[in-house]
């Protein structure tokens, strides 16, 4: 078992506030722990947040990055046990920002005494269309000009995704945090985090997850449409469906004071 230390070193974690109530808050494809800037000081004086970078993001120890583990969301949600396990966390709220909702759902069903409840962010279970059943908004051969566009420029790819991922609402500072957060990501830990975001499908997860969860989706989203959020709802047995009035995928960055305000009335429900 890897020690706290080197842990806490590898995923650059941070601690943040003393509320009893501890948010686990993880980010998405392409970003790091920065992009949640504007919602942390809306939440750090009620509760502990942990904030972390996954292995090749941020300033997470990107020797540490190994293309075998990487390969598929297990092993980013080994990370997260690995930090729950290092801070000794139990009954813990996960806050996972689009991907990350996917891997809050792989950690919590392994480690379910440690991530109790689940917040998701514009949530996609699987980005691809399966006709006829299911619509994640992307043809495979969509995806694979993605890939192709990121193995041939790599700064071309960011220019291209970030204005599309922040949507309309977001301004051109967060445009360019996002497409220099997605320019400073390794092109090989770029890549292959890509295949294992857009190429997955955890819908089966869904029905099996009971923990309760919120759902937060916004109502114009290039990434993850309203249905997709529904579906998601329909599926998780114990789950609070709120489709915000925002335009984007990163809600948590153009909107924070509305996301804050539903995690906390949520929260205060629950309790």
């Amino acid at each position: 078992m890897l020690t706290k230390e080197r842990v806490m070193f590898r995923n650059n974690v941070k601690i943040l506030g003393n509320g009893d109530t501890t948010l686990i808050l993880a980010h998405g494809f392409g970003c790091n722990q920065n992009m949640w800037q504007y919602l942390v000081p809306r939440l750090k004086d009620t509760y502990t947040l942990v904030l972390f970078d996954y292995v090749g993001s941020g300033d997470s120890l990107k020797s540490d990055f190994n293309e075998v583990r990487y390969s598929t969301l297990d092993g980013y949600a080994r990370d997260v046990i690995e930090v729950c396990e290092a801070l000794e966390l139990t009954d813990a709220v996960f806050v996972g920002h689009s991907v990350s909702s996917n891997i809050g759902l792989l950690a919590a069903a392994q480690a379910p005494e440690r991530i109790t409840r689940q917040v998701m962010v514009c949530p996609s279970p699987c980005f691809l269309n399966m006709p006829p059943d299911y619509f994640g908004g992307f043809e495979k051969a969509d995806l694979d000009a993605l890939i192709d566009l990121m193995e041939s420029s790599h700064t071309g790819w960011a220019e291209y995704l970030a204005p599309i991922v922040v949507g309309e609402e977001g301004t051109e500072d967060l445009v360019g945090e996002l497409s220099e957060s997605f320019c400073s990501t390794d092109p090989t830990v770029a890549k292959t985090f890509a295949v294992a975001t857009f190429f997955s499908d955890y819908r089966y997860l869904l029905p099996i997850s009971e923990h309760p969860t919120l759902i937060l989706q916004s109502e114009d989203d290039k990434l993850a449409s309203v249905a997709v959020g529904e579906f998601v709802h329909q599926l998780m047995p114990n789950s609070q469906l709120c489709v915000m009035p925002t335009k984007g995928h990163c809600i948590h960055m153009t909107h924070p004071d509305a996301v804050a305000e539903q995690v906390i009335r949520w929260l205060n429900k629950a309790a």
